[in-house]
């Protein structure tokens, strides 16, 4: 199947291709998907709109919540990810598929959805106000609108150098060049991924027309959490689809020798056990369409 960089990191490289990794992340998932859907409070004949579907973590488990009746577009950049979901969905005649960007859903008619989600979608847009006034014209008067959005610019906060959240004395210099790779350019006005916090989501939805806009934002600081586990499968992860996987991010900065000193160490505190810490911030906001 021909693939891209969004479809290619959400099928292998989120996860190195690792089962223990991959387990981990599906447990996450399915947290944001529930959640997600639980506050578009689905109905069975809904039309639901999923913007940004990926291979369709949000789009299918609606399609677990709707009846015979109800209905699902999956909308997404990737031409990749909308065969993915295609083959998924097999005959299921309730699903549909869009090629459109979050900023410009023209090919989705006026007020003709119920329900519109997302899930780590606006912080690959560059125009966020945008994308919800396109989700304020495509759903009916009393529609609902539910995403969750990572909140990126409280980890480049608060803790801009800690890679796992591991501040070793060994390794600290070694970590804090790989780092860096990941940093470039990631300061507030100049990266998507960092350029907006959970006040930006509400200030853009009641900008759009929302109304009954509820904002739930979690922060998490130095939180213990699971340990690195396997360092050679560890490294063939990548933090999100435009960014380099862990080796290459130390590859392009470590010489040989810092590799190796790098590859003993994390190899060591792997096999100890010790945890990683977890720092982020999310954000799950809900709005109707008055």
């Amino acid at each position: 199947m021909a693939t891209d960089e969004w479809t290619r990191w959400l099928l292998t490289r989120r996860d190195g291709g690792n089962a223990e990794l991959r387990a981990q992340h599906a447990t996450s998932l399915e947290v944001f998907r529930d959640e997600v859907l639980d506050r578009a409070d689905l109905q069975p004949a809904d039309t639901v709109l999923d913007v940004g579907a990926g291979t369709g973590l949000i789009a299918f488990g609606a399609l677990e919540r709707l009846g015979p009746d109800g209905h699902v577009i999956f909308s997404d950049v990737s031409d990749a990810g909308l065969d993915e979901c295609r083959r998924r969905a097999g005959d299921d005649h309730r699903c549909s598929f869009v090629h459109a960007p979050a900023e410009d859903l023209s090919k989705i008619p006026d007020a003709s959805v119920d329900v519109v989600t997302t899930r780590s979608v606006l912080i690959y847009c560059d125009h966020k106000a945008t994308a919800f006034r396109e989700f304020f014209r495509v759903l009916k008067p009393g529609g609902r609108l539910s995403i969750f959005e990572p909140i990126n610019r409280f980890l480049l906060a608060h803790r801009p150098d800690s890679l796992f959240g591991l501040r070793d004395a060994e390794v600290g210099d070694l970590l804090a060049k790989v780092v860096a790779v990941y940093r470039a350019g990631a300061i507030r006005g100049e990266n998507p991924m960092t350029d907006f916090d959970e006040r930006d989501l509400l200030r853009w939805a009641a900008e759009a027309g929302f109304d009954g806009i509820e904002v739930d934002y979690r922060a998490q600081l130095d939180v213990p959490a699971e340990p690195i586990g396997d360092w050679e499968a560890r490294k063939a992860v990548s933090p999100n689809p435009l960014a380099p996987t862990y080796g290459e991010a130390i590859d392009s900065v470590l010489t040989d020798e810092e590799r190796e000193r790098l590859d003993a160490r994390m190899t060591q505190l792997a096999q100890s056990g010790t945890p990683t810490r977890r720092t982020l911030a999310t954000a799950y906001l809900r709005a109707l369409h008055p």
